[in-house]
Formats: C-alpha cells, sequence, structure tokens
C-alpha cells in the first residue's frame, strides 16, 4: 500500500514539474496545446505589433508593410512575431491586456489609433513591457516609450505653408483646412504650418536638398483668421471631405471671389484631397459655382503619397482632367507608409543592444514635396478607395 501511495506521489511531481516546464497538456476536447512561459520554444520571446485592420489608403498599407515585416522577423527565427490588428483604440486596449496574459513579450510596436488607445500604453508601462509608440503620439506615455517614432508632422506643415506661400497665398486670402482627428499628427501638421509663416522654423526639402524660409513674416492673427472659418475634421476619410465640401463649397468660393479670385486648400491627407475631387465630378455642384471656381486660381494640397494622387498630377489618373480643369496646381507631400517597417526595425535594433536613445526620444522622418514638375521620379503606394 505504501509503495503504491508513493509511486501516485511521484507520478503527480513529475506531472506537475512538465506543466512548469512548458509541457504540453490537453484541453477539454482532447487536443494538445503548448503552455505559456516567458518564452516560446526556439525563440527569445515575442515582438507584438499591433496596427490598423487593412481597409483602404495609408492606414492600410501601413498595415500591409507591419505584416510583410513580422513575417521576415519570424523567419529569421530568432524571435516571434504578431500582428494583432484593430478597428479601434478600445479594442487595442483589450490585445494589450491579451499580451500581458502571454507573458512572453520582449517589446510592442504600437501604433495608436485613437487617443483611447492610452489605456492600453499605460498598461504596458505598468508591466514594463518596452513599447515604441509610432505614428500617433499619446502625451502622457510618450514619455515612458522607448522610442517616439513617426514622420516628421511639423515639416510635413511647413512644407504646405511653403508651398501654398510660393502660389501666393498672403494675409487676408481663403483657405481650407481639412483635418484628419484631433490627435498629434494633425496637430503637429497645424503647428509647423504656423511655425513657418511666423518665420520660426524652415522647411528643409529632401527632394531639392534646400532650405526655405518665409518670405514674409505672418502675425498670430493673420494666420487665425486665415485658418478661421472654413476648417473641419474628416475622420482621415475622402466621404467626409466630400460631404463638408458639398455643403460649404457655394460659400467658400463666394468669400474668395469676393476677395481676390483665389482658394487655397491645405488638405492634412490624400484622401481628404480625393473627396474634393469626387466633388467636383459629382452633379449636386452648381453650374456656376463650378465655372467660379474654374475661373480663380486654385491650390489644393495633400500629404501621404497614394500612387492614385501621383496619377492625377501626372495626367494618366481618370480624374486628372477634372483636376487640370479647377486647380491651378497640386501637391503631395511625401509621407510614406514603409516608415511603419523601419519602426519595428528600430524595435530589432534595441533587443540586439544597438541603441543610443534615451527613454521618451523622439524619431522623425524626412519628408518632401511631390508636385507635378517632379512627380515622374517617385512611386507611391495603392490603397485608395475608389
Amino acid at each position: 500500500m505504501k509503495k503504491a501511495i508513493s509511486l501516485l506521489l511521484c507520478l503527480c511531481l513529475v506531472g506537475v514539474m512538465l506543466v512548469g516546464c512548458g509541457g504540453t497538456q490537453e484541453n477539454n476536447s482532447g487536443e494538445s496545446t503548448e503552455s505559456t512561459g516567458n518564452t516560446q520554444e526556439g525563440n527569445s520571446g515575442t515582438i507584438y505589433v499591433l496596427g490598423p485592420t487593412p481597409d483602404h489608403g495609408w492606414t492600410a498599407q501601413a498595415g500591409t508593410y507591419a505584416d510583410a515585416k513580422v513575417k521576415e522577423i519570424n523567419a529569421a527565427g530568432e524571435y516571434k512575431a504578431v500582428y494583432m490588428p484593430a478597428s479601434s483604440g478600445e479594442e487595442q486596449v483589450d490585445q494589450v491586456q491579451t499580451i500581458i496574459a502571454n507573458s512572453d513579450a520582449v517589446g510592442v510596436v504600437f501604433f495608436a489609433l485613437e487617443d483611447s488607445a492610452k489605456a492600453g500604453q499605460e498598461a504596458l508601462i505598468a508591466e514594463d513591457i518596452p513599447f515604441i509608440s509610432f505614428d500617433r503620439i499619446i502625451e502622457g506615455p510618450d514619455k515612458y516609450a522607448i522610442l517616439n517614432a513617426s514622420g516628421d508632422n511639423w515639416a510635413c506643415g511647413a512644407g504646405i505653408a511653403y508651398w501654398l506661400q510660393q502660389k501666393g497665398m498672403e494675409p487676408g486670402d481663403t483657405m481650407v483646412t481639412l483635418f484628419g482627428d484631433n490627435g498629434t499628427v494633425c496637430s503637429r501638421r497645424q503647428e509647423g504650418f504656423e511655425q513657418f509663416l511666423r518665420g520660426e522654423v524652415e522647411y528643409y526639402d529632401e527632394a531639392t536638398g534646400e532650405t526655405y524660409s518665409t518670405t514674409s513674416i505672418w502675425t498670430q492673427a493673420e494666420i487665425d483668421a486665415l485658418c478661421a472659418d472654413y476648417k473641419t475634421v474628416c475622420d482621415w476619410s475622402a466621404d467626409k471631405a466630400f460631404e463638408y465640401l458639398e455643403q460649404k463649397l457655394s460659400d467658400i468660393v463666394s468669400t474668395a471671389k469676393a476677395k481676390n479670385n483665389k482658394l487655397f486648400v491645405y488638405s492634412m491627407d490624400d484622401e481628404m484631397t480625393f473627396g474634393f475631387l469626387n466633388l467636383l465630378e459629382a452633379a449636386s455642384v452648381d453650374d456656376a459655382v463650378k465655372a467660379d471656381l474654374e475661373a480663380m486660381e486654385v491650390y489644393v494640397s495633400a500629404i501621404g503619397g497614394m500612387q492614385e494622387l501621383y496619377e492625377v498630377m501626372d495626367g494618366s489618373g481618370s480624374q486628372a482632367a477634372i483636376a487640370d480643369q479647377y486647380f491651378d496646381d497640386m501637391m503631395s507631400v511625401y509621407f510614406s507608409p514603409k516608415m511603419m517597417t523601419n519602426v519595428i526595425g528600430y524595435m530589432e535594433e534595441y533587443l540586439a543592444g544597438n541603441w543610443e536613445h534615451e527613454v521618451g526620444d523622439g524619431k522623425y522622418e524626412v519628408v518632401w514635396i511631390v508636385d507635378r514638375e517632379n512627380v515622374s521620379e517617385y512611386e507611391g503606394f495603392t490603397g485608395h478607395a475608389e
């Protein structure tokens, strides 16, 4: 009897040791599952990448690049990598709880979709899990990120201010501002725009290798007046830009006509510029408004680098004729979603010990103007929703 009890105890201890060492267990369905430990077998842990669910436009392409980079890391075998797409900041908070429960994260690349994802970043901080904040930089957690990485949004704004000024924009003119959202991406673009006009910053263009300064110093009151009347948040959507301009275009054109027959458009994304083009193709715009718009000087900006918009600029796109009819010139600041690949690479550098940044540092990729004169030199990304 004692021998039987001793044998049973030994078997129990062996079972406990196997579970504790990350052995396999059977679930309720009888299938074999691998238990979760601090590292996965055959690698040093998991790099988690949080980003958008691919739909269209800039975010879709960023997600595509992220997925490709994750596959590359998995093929190398040193780390496991997982791309976790989401459609909202709240969903990303839930994903962080999953990451924490898995107990295998060596680092997280966090492309926050909304400021509501802040709680997820705070949870990573509490668990001492290193993370890189990408694109949307959320204030508060940014001080604890091992790096805050994005394109240079201030330079985007400065570049558009420079370009519009070169096209004749002066205090008192009429301008439409199309914001993507109320986060740091657009607020920094607006800051750069205003700083350039006030003469506080210059714009360096990577394509030309030249640095440009404002041709005249604007007062804050002049900038505020320029930006006051026609502005809206479009949620990065061509449809939302369409809806706003459909409601306001008659008034916008009337105001510009009464002043000096000039109109300037500060669009913070290619998608929203397409909203304007789509409206001009639609039957809902009054013919008299279209005639007045065609008769005035119209200069339209954008940010991104969609191939579809490049084809509008180079004359090969389906909406090129519309742009030629109503716009005197247009541009898009090059802001490639491929930078998400680079940012995931920064996490690999951090884990390898090749790191010179301090916690809370920022790293911003250069941007430059692509317009009708140099568009043939660049290949954009695809993904515009027709």
